[in-house]
């Protein structure tokens, strides 16, 4: 039995790497077609002898493959390059803007877990309830309004009409607040959807019903009985929202000036700092990949019939 784990999590990891690998790809030929970045960062009025002298500089007058060659090369030795803009290691500077983006990261997810989870299951288990109502319309809202449409209404009333928290920047908490907020509604939504989803179905099952068949009380049957049994597809969407949640704070970062990788990623790609795109694209991708991993782990842990049914 240890030896077939071995085997499934070895082919996991093996999955892993070969998707790092056609992502690093996907990356290196999409910013090679997105324009040359000589042109953007020396300006329409550098002479072509400028030019050539730039492009052997950022080492841009080779072939294509051997450029493919020597990133791969690089990238397997942890080194990413150096930022056309910046003219420091580029994976440093993806580091120094990370902290903020982990942050709003943090206490985005943690607020959408909190009330999606407990606006699902209230939900679910009191339908016809104003709670219920309550909580099924805001999902619904949550999911149809979208990311940039909801800051800006945000902004509109908190910031300029209430003058209670500030547009953007990253001073102190109060700048933290909106931000967060504006994140964390679609993921609320999406979350509450699908655990109102999974408790109403345990909530039908036949164990379920001969519980309460036995006299056993309603808090014991939800605590003991359907919250386990639902888990696991809650912990499904879940996975899929920390894995999302680093590039998917981009348009929030940028609306609410917050120096997090999201907004060094518009950045750089305006200014086609090349090196700097692909370090944030290879960094969110192997965070996502690694989320997958702690998902595929945790039904493991959660449901050991996945365990057995894969090996």
């Amino acid at each position: 039995m240890r030896r077939n784990a071995h085997k499934v999590f070895a082919s996991k990891i093996a999955r892993a790497l070969v998707t790092l690998v056609l992502m690093v790809t996907s990356v290196f030929i999409l910013m090679r077609c997105a324009g040359d970045p000589v042109t953007v960062l020396l300006g329409p009025d550098a002479t072509p002898d400028m030019r050539a002298a730039y492009s052997g500089e950022l080492g841009l007058d080779r072939p294509i493959l051997a450029q493919y060659l020597a990133y791969l090369h690089n990238v397997v030795r942890g080194s990413l390059g150096v930022s056309y803009v910046y003219r420091q290691d580029a994976l440093g500077v993806v580091l120094s803007h990370l902290p903020l983006t982990l942050i709003l990261t943090c206490c985005a997810l943690t607020l959408a877990a909190v009330t999606g989870i407990a606006g699902g299951i209230a939900a679910a288990v009191f339908p016809s309830s104003i709670v219920g109502r309550v909580c099924t319309i805001g999902t619904v809202v949550g999911v149809c309004v979208p990311s940039f449409f909801l800051a800006i209404v945000l902004m509109l009333v908190f910031s300029i009409h209430l003058n209670w928290l500030p547009t953007g920047g990253a001073e102190s908490w109060r700048s933290l607040a909106l931000p967060a907020v504006t994140m964390a509604a679609a993921s609320s939504a999406v979350l509450a959807r699908y655990t109102r989803v999974a408790v109403r179905e345990s909530l039908e099952s036949r164990y379920v019903l001969a519980a309460f068949a036995r006299g056993i009380p309603f808090r014991r049957i939800l605590i003991h009985h359907v919250l386990p049994n639902a888990a696991v597809p809650i912990l499904t969407i879940l996975g899929l929202l920390i894995g999302g949640a680093v590039t998917g704070s981009t348009v929030v970062e940028t609306v609410f000036s917050w120096p997090g990788i999201g907004n060094l990623f518009v950045t750089s790609v305006g200014s086609r700092d090349v090196p700097v795109v692909q370090a944030i694209v290879l960094l969110a991708g192997t965070a996502m990949i690694m989320t997958n991993l702690a998902v595929d782990l945790g039904y493991t842990w959660l449901d050991p019939r996945s365990k057995s049914s894969e090996t």
